[in-house]
């Protein structure tokens, strides 16, 4: 069956009710009708022969006698009957929900809703309505004008347990699965209701919905009761009409729940789960809303305007990111305060005289046993746990407002057809229907979520700050005897203050001091050694570009995109441009002697162009502000010694290839080959820990004696 078809059958049914059930006076007003209605038709009976005799005015006169005698019964009817409805609401509400304790709470609020609100509304409808008695002639006019005056309440208190009516008829249905349960429960309400039978609570809970279906078939019978002419008419007529509307917003208002009920469902599926659920008509949809969204970007349709809801969907999100970083800065308050509470100074000793320490240490255990354990208790109860409710709270408007954008655009594709073509199928008019049902529902019910919820936010910020401050107050109270030991207890409070933020410049200018000094301290530039034969590549650079272009490589590059280049660490390169054709300026187009392209700018730092003997003494020699000698060696010896000789790595080296090895300073090396296999003297062959490479000539020196030095090689 469609949804729409669904709709209609439970509206059909819905006003039905009232049609065919009346469990509160109905049958009373039967017999009322059993009895006067065979007088009247004897009175017809006996006034047909005489009417031909009897002057018009006569006629006339026993014409609206009778009027008025049925009028007066359908009058009584409705009071009688409304007086039999509150005596129902009020055994429902009192006897039977008190005594079915064997059901939860949350069942009990599911099966009888609002009904204390009903009972409210209908208490005082009631009393105005017997009211009228004391007014016979004007009491149908006071009657119309008191359902006018009521019709707005009505709609309101109603709406709502008429919302919640299915979901009541779940449960029922459930505790009829359970025997003992039902048997109970049916138990309870014969003892007070006899007339329910086995119905049971389906019996109670329907009584509401008969009610208020009801009302327009009542008055009803009292404007065909009263003559055209009568002044009261118009008012019945206004009167009957608001009734009918109240229940076609039931209606809707019910629907519209039902909508809203099957899109806020927060479903946790797998990723398997939602493929399974994929077919040719979800992908068709989504399809549809694609080609309809892409039109109204590329401009070729045009999109609905609603600013009403688009300014209540950014204060529903302004809502949202609020509670969302509160409840972010309240879990990440209660992870501090926990790890707070890990620290026990008081469990250490300290060792300082006893006397001020002992008492902090009292006062610290105090503390952390009981002050802010308690605090932490309450902080969860009366802040964290609302706030994740509240945050809970906020996923199914959620859902709404991004279903209702999927609508919009189902809508929207449907209104253009419906331009074009005149007509659209049912399903069709059951989308559209869909939307107009959503917006409705948001736009009448945001701003009020929205309302509550800024001031359940209001709430959770006040009992935040209440709980801070009986904390301090805590503190201070337990302090209150320690504070004497303080070096400036006698002084007053802006005094203290003051010293507090004399002390606290005091430091800060240290710390601004000690930041500027250290800045004022340069890093000696690190130089890289430079690849063999790289000497005159380097030169070539340098008179291209200047020394103010050239860029050293300072790890490994691996070029991943195209025209970016794969360099190894130590490569001197010239810059052309310090950022790409797209302007990021994290790649830098270079040149390396002989190629060109880009690599990242991170991994290049400005070359220190150092004379080749001063660049031997910058690596192999020691630093002048070094506070112990450091033993000065002579790369030509080590270039120049045997095979097998043994030296110490003055400088640490990380190699860059399969046929470098690396060095730790200090390390034992052992001389394999010097100069390299082509004769240049930069590069040696070592054995460093079983491992052979080769290593810079300049970081090797011969192992010095340890009777200047204080030292000795390592076994």
């Amino acid at each position: 069956m469609s949804p729409g078809a669904e709709l209609g059958r439970d509206a059909s049914a819905f006003h039905c009710l009232g049609q065919t059930f009346d469990v509160y006076g109905f049958s009373e007003h039967s017999r009322l009708n059993q009895q006067h209605e065979p007088a009247g038709m004897a009175d017809r009976g006996a006034d047909e022969p005489s009417s031909r005799t009897k002057s018009p005015d006569g006629e006339s006169q026993v014409s609206e006698d009778r009027w008025s005698l049925h009028q007066r019964l359908a009058i009584r009817e409705l009071i009688d009957t409304e007086v039999s409805y509150l005596h129902m609401l009020r055994l429902c509400a009192l006897d039977i929900r008190s005594r079915l304790k064997q059901l939860p709470q949350g069942d009990l609020d599911v099966l009888f809703s609002n009904i204390d609100d009903i009972i409210k509304v209908n208490s005082r409808f009631l009393q105005d309505l017997q009211g009228t008695d004391a007014m016979e002639e004007k009491q149908v006019q006071l009657i119309g004008n008191l359902f006018l005056e009521f019709q707005e309440e009505l709609e309101r208190v109603y709406k709502v347990y008429c919302a919640n009516y299915d979901q009541a008829l779940l449960l029922v249905e459930s505790y009829r699965r359970e025997p003992e349960l039902q048997r109970e429960i049916q138990a309870i309400i014969e003892a007070v209701v006899p007339q329910a039978g086995p119905s049971g609570l389906s019996f109670l809970l329907v009584i509401p919905l008969q009610r208020i279906t009801k009302y327009p078939l009542l008055l009803q019978k009292i404007l065909e009761n009263t003559l055209p002419d009568a002044s009261a008419y118009s008012v019945l007529q206004r009167a009957t009409s608001a009734l009918q509307d109240v229940n076609t917003n039931i209606n809707e208002y019910k629907r519209r729940k039902e909508v809203a009920s099957k899109y806020t469902k927060v479903e946790q599926l797998t990723l398997r789960e939602r493929l399974a659920r994929i077919n040719t008509h979800t992908l068709s949809k989504k399809t549809t809303r694609l080609s309809q969204l892409l039109k109204q970007e590329a401009g070729l349709v045009l999109r609905t305007e609603d600013k009403e809801f688009d300014d209540l969907e950014e204060r529903f999100h302004w809502v949202s990111l609020c509670v969302t970083e509160l409840k972010n800065n309240v879990a990440a308050y209660l992870d501090n305060l926990e790890a707070f509470l890990r620290f026990r100074p008081q469990q250490y000793d300290l060792d300082m005289p006893a006397g001020p320490v002992g008492q902090y240490c009292s006062l610290a255990r105090d503390l952390q046993l009981q002050a802010f354990p308690e605090f932490k208790r309450r902080l969860e109860d009366l802040v964290g746990q609302p706030l994740c409710s509240l945050a809970k709270a906020l996923a199914g408007p959620q859902n709404l407002i991004k279903k209702r954008l999927d609508k919009l655009l189902d809508f929207e594709r449907l209104e253009e057809k419906l331009l074009e073509e005149g007509s659209v199928t049912y399903e069709e008019e059951e989308a559209r229907h869909t939307y107009q049902a959503l917006n409705s529902l948001l736009v009448a019910e945001l701003p009020q979520f929205n309302q509550l919820a800024v001031q359940w936010l209001g709430q959770i910020l006040g009992t935040f700050m209440a709980l801070q401050r009986d904390l301090a107050k805590q503190v201070l109270q337990r302090a209150e005897s320690s504070l004497a030991q303080l070096p400036h207890h006698h002084l007053s409070e802006p005094a203290f203050r003051k010293l507090v933020e004399d002390a606290l410049g005091q430091t800060g200018h240290q710390l601004r001091s000690f930041q500027e000094n250290f800045e004022k301290v340069q890093t000696p530039p690190t130089v890289q050694p430079l690849l063999p034969g790289a000497e005159r590549q380097v030169q070539a650079l340098l008179t291209k570009y200047g020394p103010g272009k050239l860029y050293q490589v300072t790890s490994n590059t691996s070029g991943s995109r195209t025209l970016d280049l794969s360099l190894p660490r130590g490569q001197i390169v010239g810059l052309l441009q310090n950022k790409d054709t797209k302007g990021n300026s994290s790649r830098w187009l270079v040149d390396t002697g002989g190629h060109r392209g880009y690599v990242p700018a991170g991994k290049l730092e400005p070359y220190q162009i150092v004379p080749r003997e001063e660049k031997l003494r910058g690596q192999a020699g020691p630093r002048e502000d070094s506070p112990h000698p450091t033993p000065e060696p002579t790369p030509a010896l080590v270039a120049s010694v045997p095979a097998g000789t043994q030296v110490v790595a003055m400088y640490p080296f990380v190699a860059r290839n399969s046929h470098e090895v690396s060095l730790q300073a200090g390390q034992p090396v052992t001389v394999l080959q010097a100069p390299d296999k082509k004769g240049n003297p930069e590069w040696s062959l070592v054995e460093v820990a079983g491992r052979r490479g080769y290593v810079p000539s300049s970081f090797l020196a011969r192992a010095p004696s340890p009777a200047p030095w204080g030292w000795s090689l390592p076994p």
